[in-house]
């Protein structure tokens, strides 16, 4: 049957085609990209196409924003949304804004006995309830190794947080899922990781301390790990990764295990927490 969305969405991807040229260099950038199949590459292709056709990027000045720069952009996007049906899920927003580095904005936070703090804290990323999302330049290009960060990754898994209305760990899930496995999941290890943090403020956790700011910060987080470091994320908390497969229908695991047993040499943990492709 003949659909105007479909033939508008083929005539989007006509219009703006990625060449097999364009689609190395991204892939050379992003190895958590490794492992994906040749569907899945196109999809992914497809997706980034559309998601920078829907989605205006604003450049403040620092920030050259060149075709290489957006798609690089537009793919660590799309990843998480690869095996999901095209159900509009970054809806709610259409602008993203490139900062040429850090920047300063104002927090506010109410505490459990009613009081409100008020300070201005220094971000890479923030994502607005019904507005823009906020990155900055450093940090996109920072992204999209077997390290565990990924801002672009965070900042979107906000996103879908806030399709339920506020952040708060807890996006829509797929008919196949209990909200009470979620919430037990998600709640048992935010816990851990705090009990952690406040017998040892200075603990090394195994991941980014960050994710014990609250619920929403959690999800986010570990989103970033469940693409960029999922055996750091099913080591840490196996029922969290268990969870996030299941949201967002995808085995990083098993990709980057397959990848290590397909060549030894390939992807060796280095001083810094990341990996390192050798050759």
């Amino acid at each position: 049957m003949w659909s105007l969305r479909a033939w508008r969405r083929q005539r989007l991807l006509a219009r703006y085609p990625v060449s097999p040229a364009q689609w190395l260099a991204v892939q050379q950038q992003l190895p958590i990209l490794d492992g994906l199949d040749s569907p899945e590459q196109q999809r992914l292709r497809e997706r980034a196409v559309l998601f920078l056709h829907h989605k205006h990027l604003t450049a403040l000045p620092g920030v050259e924003l060149d075709s290489h720069a957006r798609l690089l952009l537009a793919v660590q996007a799309e990843l998480p949304l690869l095996h999901l049906a095209d159900l509009d899920w970054y809806q709610g927003f259409h602008e993203i804004v490139l900062y040429p580095d850090d920047f300063v904005s104002p927090q506010r936070h109410r505490d459990a006995s009613g009081v409100v703090h008020e300070w201005e804290g220094e971000h890479s990323g923030e994502a607005w309830q019904q507005g823009p999302v906020i990155l900055a330049w450093p940090g996109v290009l920072a992204s999209g190794q077997w390290d565990g960060y990924n801002l672009v990754i965070h900042e979107l898994a906000h996103k879908l947080d806030m399709l339920n209305g506020d952040a708060n760990g807890l996006p829509p899930l797929h008919s196949n899922m209990r909200i009470e496995d979620w919430a037990t999941a998600m709640q048992r290890a935010f816990d851990q990781l705090n009990a952690e943090l406040d017998a040892h403020p200075e603990a090394e956790t195994t991941i980014d301390p960050y994710a014990a700011e609250d619920p929403a910060e959690f999800f986010a987080v570990t989103s970033e790990y469940f693409f960029s470091a999922p055996d750091l994320l099913a080591e840490a908390f196996p029922a969290v990764y268990a969870q996030l497969a299941l949201f967002y229908r995808q085995d990083p695991l098993a990709r980057l295990r397959q990848l290590q047993a397909d060549s030894p040499d390939y992807q060796v943990r280095v001083d810094n927490g990341g990996f390192a492709t050798n050759g």
